[in-house]
């Protein structure tokens, strides 16, 4: 864990392990976080759907009609948008998000 400007980086997994257009679930200080990578850009929401707790990573990415990088929850159908974790139906951010960043290589996400 490294603090930078008071932000606690937890480090989760490599670059190396989540492939472009791939998502993952990794467990941070007792957190389920699903981790998604488009392009170079990371993403990480809580892992759990906000509507009836399906594995989010496990669901499918794609974008809204807005061209904004999106997931569906595979239980229900449930989708979020990765960048805000607003829900695109309803436009309420239900899903929690993360700061997340590449670092050496490594995924970092802070919770605080």
């Amino acid at each position: 864990m490294e603090e930078n400007n008071g932000t606690q980086w937890i480090d989760v997994a490599s670059v190396e392990d989540l492939a472009e257009g791939q998502a993952m679930e990794v467990v941070a200080q007792g957190e389920v976080i699903a981790i998604f990578r488009n392009g170079d850009q990371y993403y990480a929401l809580d892992g759990l759907c906000a509507h009836q707790g399906g594995p989010i990573a496990k669901g499918s990415c794609s974008t809204t009609d807005k061209g904004e990088p999106c997931v569906t929850c595979p239980w229900h159908g449930w989708q979020y948008e990765l960048a805000t974790g607003i829900q695109t139906i309803n436009r309420q951010p239900l899903q929690r998000t993360f700061p997340v960043r590449e670092n050496g290589g490594r995924i970092e996400v802070s919770l605080g």
